[in-house]
This record gives structure tokens, sequence and C-alpha cells, in this order.
């Protein structure tokens, strides 16, 4: 049986997922997130908006930590612009070096089905 899990994103990796620029969401492997198999869906909700998008994740991809992630894809899937210079210790804004020795991380690749207003 799919499952849809429901997860919060700031106002930007929302929208870069809304519009496809962003395919790869990142989060860490906890146990919350040990949870998610292939073709479930993701409920995000916009921090700011509340706005909310519905996704099927297509694939899972498990990594030690964000610098052995950002080394397999390109910037602009994970969430980039095409002029940021992507840097894996910006993700350390939201997961300490701790957690992410503790758990891994994972990224998630999606891909909009749907668009709630």
């Amino acid at each position: 049986m799919k499952t849809t899990h429901n997860m919060n994103l700031n106002n930007g990796p929302f929208n870069r997922i809304k519009d496809g620029t962003k395919t790869i969401e990142l989060r860490l492997n906890d146990e919350k997130r040990q949870l998610l198999k292939e073709n479930d869906f993701i409920e995000f909700t916009n921090r700011v908006t509340l706005e909310k998008i519905i996704v099927k994740i297509e694939e899972l991809y498990k990594y030690s930590n964000f610098k052995e992630l950002y080394k397999h894809f390109d910037k602009i899937a994970i969430g980039y612009d095409k002029d940021d210079i992507a840097n894996p210790k910006d993700m350390e804004k939201h997961y300490s070096k701790e957690e992410q020795d503790k758990y891994g991380v994972i990224g998630i690749k999606v891909r909009v089905i749907e668009d709630r207003k």
C-alpha cells in the first residue's frame, strides 16, 4: 500500500520543487525518513504560505553525509540556482554533523503530481 508522508518545506525549496527545477529533496535519514519507500507520496507544506503539493517518490539515494550526496547530483536538481555555489556545509544549518554521522542522509527524487492551493 502506498503511504503519504507529510513534510514541511521553506518557501524557496517548495517553489523549486513545485516548478520542477528541484527534483531531489535532501533530508537526514532519521527514523521518519527510513519509512519512505519508492512510489510512496509526500505532501509538502510551504512553511510560509501553507500551500501544499503532493509528490511521488521516484527513487531514494542513501549516503553517509551530504558531502557524498552532493558529488552525485547537479546543483540545480538539489535546489541551487545556476549561479550559486553548492556547498554541503549549507545543510549543517538544518542537520548537525553529529546527526549526519548517526543517521546518514537521503536524497529523495520526487515528481509533482498534485498542486493544492
